[in-house]
């Protein structure tokens, strides 16, 4: 899929409905969807647990608190990417606390075309994120096949006092004589002693 076929989920956190709509328009459908607006940090919280956000915008501070350190939970979640803008006064100030963690901070006021080279580093960034995510995923399966297997061989041990070479041998061969993986085996020797 090309970047001009992406779509990506935005949300907007700021209690300015001036911010939301200077921004709403440099965000078409056909490449931010949807787009959930929050007035508070509560509010956006809400918004995060119901589902997952590619791009999350918030103009500080908010009524409930200045949103540094929600920005900075928004990008511990993996591929979140999060703008924090902030007055051109604390930019500095805030640039030093929240950077580390992986959160772009802008200053207000703000022209469009910088939000705009803004929305390309956003993109950049989540489309790096992304390629993370699919190298990470084949190796959590396998980590999780792994512990499975040990779970098999640990049941094995235990339920058939066999030594746990004897276990590993009786799981590889069982996979290889009905031609299935050795997850499949584990996973049927789990439900048989459990």
């Amino acid at each position: 899929m090309s970047l001009q076929e992406r779509v990506y989920s935005v949300l907007i956190v700021s209690s300015s409905e001036k911010f939301q709509g200077s921004l709403l328009p440099l965000l078409p459908e056909a490449s931010y969807s949807p787009i959930v607006t929050a007035a508070s940090v509560g509010t956006a919280e809400q918004a995060r647990n119901l589902r997952d956000f590619d791009f999350i915008f918030i103009n500080s501070p908010l009524p409930d608190d200045a949103g540094l350190r929600f920005a900075i939970d928004c990008c511990r979640n993996g591929g979140t990417v999060t703008v924090l803008f902030t007055a051109a006064a604390l930019y500095d100030q805030v640039l030093t606390k929240v950077a580390e963690h992986g959160v772009f901070v802008l200053p207000r006021p703000i022209p469009r075309n910088a939000i705009l080279r803004a929305l390309n580093w956003m993109t950049a960034a989540r489309e790096r994120l992304r390629g993370y995510e699919k190298k990470a995923r084949p190796i959590e399966e396998k980590m999780e096949e792994i512990r499975l297997v040990n779970r098999a061989k640990w049941l094995l041990i235990s339920e058939l006092k066999m030594s746990e070479p004897d276990a590993h041998h009786y799981i590889t061969h069982q996979a290889m004589d009905r031609c299935i993986s050795k997850r499949e085996v584990a996973e049927e020797i789990v439900r048989l002693y459990t």
